[in-house]
């Protein structure tokens, strides 16, 4: 029904728009410097009128339907189904639904429960037949509205790229509520979960084991919320990837800007594209499968033990996923050196590689740093790689042939399954998540500072 809607709105914007452009046309016997605006921008003009309404009705349709149509099936029902509590209540108007669709109920399907549904069928059914007129109402008056205030002298590119403004203006604003909203939400449950653990005992604690132990005796039997292994597991892998990522995505980029022919580069350069949208489920499978394996029996060649989940295996794979990355800013920043600065280095003599050395590299630092920053945060944040290939310990240790843990993976299994938010397990998955924020926020802002601060200007 929806795609259905949408379809038929664009369908009415073709109209619009051609009514609008031969109206404004018509109004000067065709002769368009006569009009104070472009002819397209009063077709522009009475599609705004044609569509804007009626999309904006869908969309709000769209995010409250639901909540009307059971506020009007719950008025239907009897007055001892409204008087239960909240929770038994949605409990019946899920089972509701899920009868009218034709899903397993919770409970034993009675003639008032079969009559519900079949009310809330009729009830969606008459939902969707008025959002239909409605749009179609709204979209065709303001067609014809549109089209008869057009006059020769209507200011129509103002009143096109006013709206344009505020279309532009309210996207940027849902952006910014959006993260404000992320923010406050995760300060608001980080700050019930230091009302419950200090805020020292998680960030200086040795100890992560957030689960209630059954015996008094076990370590954490209240949990213990120490991140110290969190941290350090992260920052390791991070570190390993980084050992991979940057000289590998460094040399590759020197090589595809500064020596690589014009047929050498567009066969590299498209491999290390498609390398950037595997996806990184699958680079944990081939970290899994194929890497660990490979170091554990390497290590075990050389007398080395190294565990079946290892930070050096989600590191590796986690710096080839990077390379990528820092191979195309770099590229990008070393293109941007001005010619001008080569041609020089080569009017005094200078070979190509201590033009590289000496002048390129130099001029291009400040963009290589801040990419490589950018990487940092990258993998900071990946999860499935690490879940996959370094495991859920966590270990205290700086050792990369062990298993260890980070704060994504973390979160992620604090709030797999049914979990209750009222508890200090689940709330400090907000405390990491926040943490996380701050951390990949700082290397963002670090890595623009860098940029802007030392960047030179090349006339």
């Amino acid at each position: 029904m929806t795609l259905l809607l949408i379809v038929l709105l664009l369908l009415i914007s073709g109209i619009a728009f051609t009514a609008g452009k031969r109206r404004a046309l018509a109004l000067v016997d065709g002769q368009g410097r006569k009009l104070h605006s472009l002819p397209g921008y009063y077709g522009h003009y009475v599609l705004i009128w044609a569509v804007l309404p009626a999309a904006l009705v869908l969309f709000l349709w769209i995010g409250f339907q639901g909540r009307v149509v059971e506020a009007l099936l719950v008025d239907s029902l009897s007055e001892d189904a409204r008087s239960l509590s909240p929770e038994r209540l949605d409990l019946l108007v899920n089972d509701i639904k899920n009868l009218s669709t034709g899903s397993a109920v919770s409970r034993e399907v009675s003639p008032d429960l079969e009559s519900a549904a079949l009310r809330y069928r009729s009830l969606r059914q008459t939902a969707r037949a008025s959002l239909f007129v409605v749009i179609l109402g709204l979209a065709t008056a303001g067609l014809v509205w549109g089209r008869q205030r057009i006059h020769p002298r209507l200011r129509a590119i103002h009143r096109v790229e006013s709206t344009v403004k505020i279309l532009l203006m309210m996207g940027s604003l849902v952006a910014i509520l959006t993260t404000v909203g992320i923010v406050l939400s995760l300060v608001f449950e980080a700050a019930r979960f230091f009302n419950r653990v200090p805020l020292t005992d998680f960030l200086f604690g040795l100890e992560w084991s957030p689960q209630t132990a059954l015996r008094a005796e076990q370590v954490g039997s209240s949990g213990s919320f120490g991140a110290v292994p969190l941290f350090a597991g992260t920052f390791l892998i991070t570190a390993v990837a980084m050992v991979v990522a940057v000289p590998v995505g460094l040399f590759s980029a020197f090589y595809l800007s500064e020596y690589a022919s014009r047929r050498m580069r567009s066969i590299i350069k498209p491999v290390l594209e498609v390398l950037a949208g595997i996806p990184t489920v699958v680079y944990g499978f081939f970290a899994a499968l194929t890497v660990a394996p490979a170091l554990r029996g390497a290590g075990d060649a050389v007398g080395l033990g190294v565990d079946p989940e290892s930070a050096l295996a989600a590191g590796l794979v986690m710096g080839v996923m990077i390379i990528p990355l820092i191979s195309s800013l770099s590229d990008d920043v070393i293109n941007a050196v001005p010619n001008g600065l080569r041609a020089a280095s080569y009017g005094l003599g200078a070979t190509e590689s201590e033009t590289i050395k000496r002048v390129i590299f130099p001029a291009a630092l400040p963009g290589i740093v801040g990419g490589v920053l950018l990487a940092v945060s990258r993998a900071v944040g990946e999860t499935m790689i690490v879940v996959m290939a370094a495991g859920l310990s966590a270990n205290l240790t700086v050792n990369p042939l062990e298993a260890v843990t980070t704060v994504t993976v973390q979160i992620v299994t604090l709030l797999t399954g049914d979990q209750e938010f009222d508890s200090a397990k689940t709330l400090s998955a907000f405390a990491l998540g926040l943490v996380l924020f701050i951390v990949t926020l700082g290397f963002n802002i670090l890595a623009l500072q860098v940029v802007r601060k030392y960047r030179e200007q090349y006339e």
